[in-house]
């Protein structure tokens, strides 16, 4: 098979921001066993690249893409403006749907404008415009669990078809009670790559699978440190840690990514 029977892009900038890893160079070490993971609640910075009003009204999800997107872009050398973006989520803004559903079970059922602004789905590719002044092209996806793994073959195939490079950015918040209960994301995850057609300065490596048989019925990767596990485990965005922990490795090798039941996305790896 040929490089161009394949879906494939190389990855020139990563950022994260989860329970207990603040930023890819933390990240990085921990990945590689050089450092301890410590478990403690994500901390979501104040978007300052966001106009004042903007800002007062930024949520959890608007924090966290905001945050991973830039660290991914200026980790690439990219303009985030002239960047096409991949927003992939579970559930989107928990805390705000919490918010309306309170509302509307009260006596009034008054919604706020602002909680009714931020419902969208596509809530953080309309911040990351405003913050970045990016008019490219944002596709906002939602697969529940498969959620990362839907918008990495999301990124791919832009990223192979329009030869042009795209930003992914996956996350996904937690919900207060009585929805936590239903849905029990713990904490805040957010990921994002900044991917390329072609290799450059910055690039780490190339991924790539087989459109004609993308998936696997092979389980998942798992990752030996328990604590990590549990993190994957139980949030829908940090099923992306085996793969970066092999971005971590510079290694040649195949992940095996958590997508629907009984069939898993096989992405290969090679170092550049």
């Amino acid at each position: 098979m040929s490089s161009l029977d394949l879906l494939s892009a190389c990855v020139d900038g990563i950022g994260l921001l989860c329970p207990g890893l603040n930023g890819w160079p933390q990240a990085r070490a921990v990945l590689l066993d050089k450092a301890p993971y410590l478990s403690e609640p994500t901390v979501l910075p104040v978007p300052q690249i966001l106009p004042p009003a903007e800002r007062r009204r930024a949520t959890a999800v608007i924090k966290l893409t905001l945050a991973t997107g830039l660290e991914a872009v200026t980790a690439a050398g990219l303009q985030a403006a002239e960047l096409a973006t991949v927003f992939s989520s579970s559930g989107g803004d928990g805390r705000n749907c919490h918010e309306i559903c309170s509302a509307l079970a009260s006596a009034d059922r008054l919604i706020s404008p602002t909680r009714f602004h931020n419902s969208v789905h596509n809530a953080a590719s309309g911040y990351w415009g405003i913050a970045t002044g990016a008019m490219a092209p944002s596709a906002v996806l939602c697969a529940f669990d498969a959620s990362f793994s839907t918008g990495l073959l999301e990124a791919l195939v832009q990223v192979t078809l329009l030869r042009q490079p795209v930003l992914l950015l996956a996350y996904d918040t937690c919900y207060p009670e009585p929805l936590h209960s239903a849905r029990p994301i713990p904490d805040n995850f957010g990921v994002a790559l900044a991917l390329t057609p072609e290799s450059g300065a910055h690039t780490l490596a190339r991924l790539s699978l087989d459109p004609t048989a993308p998936f696997t019925s092979a389980p998942a990767d798992r990752l030996t440190n328990a604590a990590l596990e549990a993190l994957r485990h139980s949030i829908p965005a940090a099923r992306a840690l085996p793969l970066l922990q092999a971005l971590c490795k510079g290694q040649s090798a195949t992940v095996v990514l958590d997508h629907l039941p009984n069939q898993q996305l096989a992405v290969d790896l090679v170092p550049c």
